[in-house]
């Protein structure tokens, strides 16, 4: 009966998947004076926490909830255990706890974007320093990296803004690239942030399979760029991706025009001749995806010197194209520059 008129400044900015720790009726009912509203707020986290994955988190982990300035802390019996030497949890005895509130029904519900926990009573209001600086430190709410907080690669909000990205891409039809950055997760969760260009399910199944090889080769790591960075990017602009010695290059940079005919696939921005099919498919605080007509084409850039021993000497020798390899450039250049 709350969630119609929840309104949260989190939330507002938040389009990601949501843990919900939910009291049943009997307890909210012990308490006529709380708020159904506030309880909600202080019961609501951004974020996918299922079960396994609370029961792997730290002894006293905080979460930040939909109400600004309020932390959950999360405890368990197999974390307690683990802090004591010698000793071991039994996984079956696992007992989660929030605030030192039970979850009594783990996983009540879960759709890979929404999960329901039911706990067995609600959670005394939280206090406004619950989010306290302490060891382990508060993790997980969106705005921490707008903050600062927590920019160290590898960092809990990366791994988060991760798992929002392969939710929001496999309900857009992008599950083959989902699937990817699942099974990249380790290695994309050591970035600060990355920029992915993307092929959808269907143009990937209508030829595009070069796609599914090449993956990192569409990854530009460590740096985030919305469309309308790239907008921004000089002609010839090098940009580096997650396939060694791989790189991108603006070919046509985007058309001086102003208003909507800007930010469109007619702006003329092209990388690798290929041109935007849909910019800003998802956009977080950390990742930044948009949709290509077709896998990029391998230019072969030379690079600086410096650059070149950064890859390993791979560029070194000044290797050119081919005369197969550039008629074949040469062809795909004058299909794009006459193409749509």
């Amino acid at each position: 009966m709350a969630v119609p008129a929840l309104y949260s400044p989190v939330l507002s900015a938040w389009s990601g998947p949501l843990t919900l720790f939910a009291s049943s009726d009997d307890s909210l009912h012990s308490c006529p004076s709380c708020s159904p509203l506030r309880l909600l707020r202080e019961h609501l986290v951004p974020g996918l926490f299922s079960l396994p994955y609370l029961s792997k988190l730290a002894f006293g982990t905080k979460l930040e909830t939909a109400s600004p300035g309020r932390c959950l802390t999360v405890t368990s019996s197999s974390a307690a255990a683990d802090l004591r030497p010698g000793s071991t949890a039994n996984s079956s005895d696992v007992k989660i706890f929030v605030d030192d509130v039970e979850v009594t029904r783990p996983d009540l519900f879960n759709d890979g974007r929404f999960v329901i926990h039911g706990i067995g009573a609600f959670v005394a209001p939280l206090s406004p320093l619950s989010c306290s600086p302490g060891d382990p430190q508060p993790a997980f709410a969106p705005e921490i990296a707008a903050a600062g907080a927590s920019d160290r690669p590898g960092s809990s909000i990366v791994r988060l803004m991760l798992r929002d990205a392969i939710v929001r891409l496999r309900d857009s039809g992008f599950s083959i690239l989902s699937l990817a950055m699942r099974v990249k997760h380790a290695e994309l969760s050591g970035l600060q942030n990355m920029t992915v260009f993307a092929l959808d399910d269907p143009s990937i199944f209508a030829g595009g399979h070069a796609y599914v090889t090449e993956v990192q080769f569409h990854v530009v790591p460590n740096r985030l760029l919305t469309h309308a960075d790239l907008l921004r990017l000089p002609p010839r602009a090098v940009l580096p991706t997650l396939g060694r010695g791989q790189h991108l290059m603006v070919t046509h940079a985007a058309a001086v025009a102003t208003g909507p005919a800007a930010l469109g696939p007619a702006s003329g921005l092209r990388i690798n001749y290929v041109p935007i099919k849909v910019p800003d498919v998802v956009t977080n605080a950390r990742i930044a995806v948009h949709s290509i007509f077709l896998p990029f084409p391998h230019l072969y850039l030379p690079v600086q010197p410096s650059a070149a021993a950064a890859e390993g000497g791979i560029y070194g020798e000044g290797k050119g194209l081919g005369s197969v390899e550039c008629a074949v450039a040469t062809e795909f250049v004058d299909f794009m520059d006459d193409g749509p």
